[in-house]
């Protein structure tokens, strides 16, 4: 239960402050600012097996309502998320992207891959 909340307040914070981008400067924006749908898969350990979540990058930061997340996409698309002891990196380009993640469950390790399209 969880690795279940930890899983989606991480992947829900990885891209969630659509109404702060209206109010921003244009010069203030990155390439990758807006929605995004990411889609998490477990691939080893006793995590959630897959889930989805819409997220929002404003300025660059990645976070969310709610999460306590510390994360960015920086200018050429690099993804690096961190969130209660789960962490995600990889890369976005134009209006996809994918990476890795690694937590855990309970004390045992989970890992598995995400998937990233622009809304």
């Amino acid at each position: 239960m969880r690795d279940q909340r930890i899983r989606l307040a991480f992947f829900s914070s990885f891209f969630v402050a659509a109404s702060g981008l209206i109010a921003a400067p244009a010069t203030a924006q990155t390439p990758y600012d807006g929605l995004w749908n990411v889609t998490v898969v477990t691939k080893t350990g006793s995590c959630e097996p897959t889930s989805s979540s819409t997220l929002t990058v404003a300025d660059g930061k990645i976070s969310a309502p709610g999460a306590d997340v510390s994360g960015s996409v920086g200018r050429e698309g690099l993804v690096r998320v961190s969130l209660h002891g789960a962490y995600a990196n990889g890369q976005l380009n134009g209006n996809a992207g994918a990476g890795k993640w690694n937590g855990a469950s309970a004390g045992i390790p989970c890992s598995g891959r995400w998937e990233a399209s622009r809304q």
